[in-house]
């Protein structure tokens, strides 16, 4: 674990980058990642403002065409945003030694062992980032794991202690992306025709698991070559992503990448697997990736919010029937995990 943490920080400097982050050139962002004036133009992702009346059709649409799409006037204070940001800051800042105090096997490895996201790592993420790849291949990605809902899942011996606040600025946080998360299940639900409440009692009502990752993507000497996040779905039901101002963040649609633009006191929806499965596709799951910069730190706070483990997820009985047939099987949302995390059918 040291040797990787150290390598990516040190290599911030080098020039180089190590093979075992080098990805094959099919996967290599290039040096157009970040999209230059001969490129073709973009396609404007949804920013939809929550104040207004029409805001749930529009997040039904983009979760039909993009599976993404950012959100602003959402509710979550800016002194909360503030106070979250500088604390995942601070805890990357720390040295190296403290930091790994926290170190639980986070990697894949471990996960596949015991079941365990928790905890800080670096270069490999586990499945709920998706990194893993048929090449091995690791992530230009210091990160840090933990739960924060609900509390009988929640384990603060894992949380830093270190800086003074930690705890307070993620229970505050998390208790926004809590009624933020009922918010958007019911604007979603009624999008596909369902009770406002439909989809938040499918995917386990108060029992609703809310795990926070903080991702620091430090500078690399040579960006085309290696990515921070490789392509991948979230496998939870939906994604909440608080981004710094460094851009790097892709989807996938129509055959390319298009880059996520920053938008000042927004955040990022993503609609994961068990939404996709739940609405019988209707709803896409975002295929994503990320980039990383030569001369700045790139840092997100994704929330991955999901089902209880023991939970089954299939498509909603009033969207699966004869003239539009189940096309996902009903599974327990840990057996989910556990084949997507080794790559098995589902």
């Amino acid at each position: 674990m040291a040797d990787v943490y150290e390598s990516v920080l040190a290599l911030s400097k080098s020039g180089t980058v190590p093979p075992d982050f080098v990805r094959s050139a099919q996967d290599q962002p290039g040096p157009n990642a970040f999209r230059g004036d001969s490129a073709p133009p973009e396609a404007p992702l949804p920013v939809i403002d929550m104040s207004r009346p029409e805001c749930g059709a529009l997040m039904a649409d983009a979760a039909t065409e993009w599976g993404l799409f950012q959100v602003v006037n959402h509710g979550v204070p800016a002194a909360v945003v503030s106070e979250l940001q500088r604390v995942g800051r601070s805890f990357f800042a720390l040295p190296r030694e403290e930091k790994e105090q926290h170190c639980t096997g986070s990697g894949s490895s471990v996960y596949l062992a015991t079941g365990s996201i928790e905890g800080y790592g670096v270069g490999i993420t586990g499945p709920r980032g998706s990194s893993r790849d048929l090449e091995g291949k690791k992530n230009w990605e210091d990160y840090l794991f933990h739960y924060v809902a609900p509390p009988t899942v929640v384990n603060h011996d894992i949380w830093p202690k270190n800086p003074a606040g930690y705890r307070e600025a993620n229970e505050e946080y998390c208790r926004h992306i809590q009624r933020l998360t009922r918010e958007l299940f019911g604007h979603l639900s009624l999008g596909l025709g369902l009770e406002k409440n439909a989809m938040s009692e499918a995917f386990g009502g108060d029992q609703l698991v809310l795990l926070q990752k903080i991702s620091y993507y430090p500078p690399c000497p040579q960006p085309e070559v290696t990515l921070g996040i490789a392509p991948h779905t979230d496998m939870c039901a939906v994604t909440v992503l608080l981004p710094n101002d460094v851009e790097g963040l892709q989807i996938f649609k129509d055959g390319r990448w298009h880059d996520v633009k920053h938008v000042p006191e927004a955040l990022i929806i993503f609609m994961g697997d068990q939404i996709e499965i739940l609405s019988n596709g209707r709803y896409k799951a975002a295929k994503h990736r990320v980039t990383v910069n030569k001369e700045k730190t790139r840092m997100s706070w994704p929330t991955f919010v999901e089902p209880p483990g023991e939970l089954v997820v299939g498509p909603h009985q009033q969207l699966a029937a004869a003239d539009s047939p189940a096309k996902y099987k009903p599974k327990k949302y840990k057996d989910y995990q556990f084949c997507k995390s080794n790559m098995l059918p589902q």
